[in-house]
């Protein structure tokens, strides 16, 4: 087991303070590449191997089954492997299964994979008859009402000002989602928001039910605190009682989820909605250099709760962020994928390159122009890696081997696993699906070699298993496709951010100063996934000739 002096040792002094700042309510405010999550994980295991916490004790809450999983690997190998991370709804759900038949009795109803079937269903029986968008965007709707604690009734108050789509009037929208309860209801099924509101209910009106659930869990810690929703808040209020051992862990500027119901003013209100809390600022950056720094830190200057950040000392400067502007959509692709190939060139690595943009469209003229340049991509928000066919039955071949194979290193019984199906040590010399298959198939064997030296088949094995649950994909030899919210979280080298022009960033629907302000955190969040290099452009003619653009208001101040 790590001691309790190697936890600590390799920690900056504001993150020191915070693994150290063990009981009571405690507050980081951590911005964007000053090692947050190194912070909370050692600071977890930290109260585990000094007595303080007993690790059963303790539940770790985040957003994405893959921020879980994140958190239980690094956990894990701090030597704090028997601490909880799960995602609210994770934890919820397992909570409601266990009480539900000793509070209600029978069975829980079944979970609603997606309510867009039960939503068309429901349409038909007012008379609706809508098409796929139109069932999407009611889907958020019932969302942002329940996460919002809002009921059918205050609902349709608050619709007026809610942008619904074109075709539904706030009485069709609020006629539509009574039909929606009502037919989940006769049908037996719960949606994930009412696994929360469930799970809030049971704890606030049985006693036993929350004297047992306090029992349970002692000390919370809450990652992305700046994402919580109204239900989520009260939940985990409901969680504690009337302890206070919570540590929230969130940056202000990093607040893109405000549609959905997330408010960054449980983050920026909690020293004052607890006495006595320890606040500590993680404004040291380890990720970006100083020339990035700087634009990040100008883009959000003045803004509510936002951090100063600074470079680690060692820091080399790094060139300014360059801008550039294309006449179109089609001629700025191509600028990009070129410089991305030269960069290849030169010896970058595929993985180590992403291009974001605002809006998922914006990525066929993108993939076009990395086809035409032969250079590897990968589209997040695809079908995810584990649930790849190839995948699957690699999985499902090494685990098998795990059985029947006994003494082999590691790397052999994967090499040959993998060759079974296809595998070779150099990759296809041309793109389409026979080399998608193999960069998959290539990205585990990249996983059994960087298994730590002795690593067992079995235990590599439980990690691919581990990591098939949580969806923690391995790194990819490919340039990373992805929108600006599904970026959050991760960072490359060289990031090009594409489409920088008003109607795409910020984008034509945003009115208002709150939603142009959550547009400047989207391209805030874009710039600092940038490591050496950060690219920005847009076009300057749109999709129809003639239509002209200007640039986003936001890249003068880049400059």
């Amino acid at each position: 087991m790590t001691s309790p002096e190697d936890l600590l040792a390799g920690l900056d002094d504001q993150q020191r303070i915070a693994a150290e700042s063990l009981l009571g309510p405690v507050c980081l405010l951590a911005g964007a590449g000053t090692g947050k999550t190194r912070a909370i994980t050692h600071r977890i295991a930290y109260g585990v191997a000094t007595g303080v916490y007993s690790p059963g004790r303790v539940m770790a809450l985040t957003f994405t089954t893959r921020s879980a999983a994140e958190l239980r690997s690094r956990l894990r190998a701090l030597g704090a492997g028997a601490v909880a991370a799960r995602t609210f709804h994770a934890s919820a759900l397992s909570q409601l299964n266990f009480f539900w038949p000793q509070v209600i009795g029978g069975t829980m109803p079944r979970l609603l994979d997606s309510k867009g079937r039960l939503l068309a269903h429901a349409a038909e029986t007012v008379g609706l008859k809508l098409d796929t968008a139109t069932l999407r965007d009611t889907a958020a709707e019932i969302e942002w009402r329940k996460v919002s604690r809002l009921s059918i009734e205050q609902y349709a108050q608050a619709a007026h000002s809610r942008g619904l789509p074109p075709t539904l009037t706030v009485e069709k929208a609020v006629d539509l989602q009574r039909a929606y309860e009502t037919v989940k209801d006769e049908r037996r099924q719960l949606d994930f928001e009412d696994v929360l509101l469930a799970t809030a209910g049971m704890i606030e009106s049985e006693p036993r039910v929350a004297q047992q659930v306090r029992e349970q869990y002692r000390f919370f810690v809450v990652d992305e605190y700046q994402d919580v929703s109204p239900l989520q808040h009260e939940l985990l209020n409901l969680w504690l009682g009337e302890r206070d051992d919570v540590c929230v862990v969130g940056d202000a500027s990093q607040t893109i989820y405000s549609f959905a119901g997330a408010s960054p003013q449980y983050l920026l209100g909690f020293a004052g909605a607890h006495e006595n809390s320890v606040v500590v600022r993680l404004e040291q950056n380890y990720r970006s250099t100083p020339a990035i720094i700087d634009a990040a830190n100008r883009l959000m200057r003045g803004r509510a709760g936002a951090l100063n950040l600074h470079a680690a000392p060692e820091a080399a400067r790094g060139p300014v962020p360059a801008t550039a502007v294309y006449p179109n959509d089609s001629r700025e692709a191509r600028a990009i994928a070129q410089s991305i190939a030269a960069e290849i060139a030169e010896g970058a690595k595929p993985e180590d390159i992403a291009i974001l943009y605002r809006i998922n469209v914006q990525a066929a003229a993108l993939e076009a122009a990395l086809n035409d340049a032969n250079v590897p991509y990968v589209l997040r928000g695809s079908t995810r890696f584990f649930d790849l066919r190839e995948v699957k039955e690699a999985i499902m071949m090494i685990k098998g081997a795990s059985i029947s194979i006994v003494g082999e290193p590691l790397f052999k019984t994967v090499s040959d696993v993998l060759r079974s199906l296809g595998w070779t040590q150099e990759p296809p010399p041309t793109r389409g699906a026979v080399r998608d298959r193999w960069e998959s198939l290539n990205a585990l064997m990249g996983l059994a070699e960087e298994a730590p030296a002795g690593t067992l088949l079995k235990d590599f094995v439980t990690d691919l298993l581990e990591r098939q649950a949580g969806q923690h994909e391995p790194t990819m030899s490919a340039v990373t496709l992805a929108t600006l919210h599904s970026a959050k979280g991760l960072e490359w080298d060289s990031v090009y951010i594409a489409g920088a022009s008003e109607g795409l960033l910020p984008i034509s629907y945003a009115k208002g100063l709150e939603a142009i302000d959550e547009e400047r955190r989207l391209f805030y969040v874009g710039v600092t996934r940038a490591r050496l290099k950060l690219s920005v452009s847009w076009a300057a003619e749109g999709v129809h000739r003639g239509q002209a653009r200007q640039a986003s208001r936001f890249l003068s101040e880049l400059r």
